[in-house]
């Protein structure tokens, strides 16, 4: 039995360490996708979209592994919420790197196009801001740090103003008929990067259930969004 329970454990372990290189890969998406925007880099962006089928092959694996493990272990109690909060992880990092294919996709639609210096600069300070949520909230799940998950709602603050203010940007590149094109994506592009900032708070919530025991959903302390 105690044979039985280290080999589940292992396991368990193991899903957590491919877990956290899906992280360090959607925050490396990450860069990349703004770079692809910022640059005006349509090969970067083809890089972004091919390296997506990496981290969809890796949430398939630990899904069925998931699958396997909570079929011949049944566990309950603290084990059952690491359970849970992997699925939960496992399906949130993969939305990550399918929001990067989106920034990157808006890249290549808007390429050659005349552009905004204020909107690129606004862009690259909400990846900048992003993607140490990603990190500090993927830190805190290592460690079950409630502490540090506990600070990414006020990490998103800025990222949601920024978001918000998009709008404003767009308009004021209505006057110029392909820089308006070019803008409109852009706000696409924002509200990408500020999902990606939503699902690092979602990470930090399941860590806060991991620790504890019970579920709290941190809201929308700036009234950004749906979270969904």
């Amino acid at each position: 039995m105690n044979d039985r329970r280290t080999h589940f454990h292992r396991e368990l372990a193991a899903l957590e360490a491919d877990l956290v290189g899906v992280a360090g890969r959607a925050e490396g998406m990450i860069a990349e996708a703004i770079r692809a925007v910022v640059e005006d880099a349509p090969d970067v962006a083809d890089a972004v979209i091919a390296s997506d089928a990496e981290i969809d092959r890796i949430y398939l694996d630990i899904h069925d592994r998931w699958l396997e493990l909570m079929a011949r272990q049944q566990p309950m109690g603290s084990d059952l919420r690491l359970m849970s909060a992997i699925l939960v992880l496992n399906a949130t990092l993969e939305r990550m790197g399918d929001q990067c294919v989106n920034i990157s996709k808006m890249a290549k639609v808007v390429h050659g196009l005349p552009r905004s210096e204020q909107i690129l600069e606004e862009l690259q300070e909400m990846a900048d801001l992003v993607r140490p949520m990603v990190r500090r909230s993927v830190a805190a799940f290592i460690r079950r740090d409630v502490a540090a998950a506990l600070t990414l709602p006020e990490m998103d603050e800025p990222v949601d103003r920024l978001n918000r203010q998009m709008y404003q940007r767009v308009v004021a590149c209505g006057p110029r008929k392909e820089q308006l094109e070019w803008a409109t994506r852009m706000m696409m592009v924002a509200r990408a990067l500020e999902r990606i900032g939503d699902q690092a708070v979602d990470v930090a919530e399941q860590v806060v259930f991991l620790a504890t025991g019970e579920f709290r959903e941190f809201g929308d302390t700036a009234g950004s969004g749906d979270r969904t």
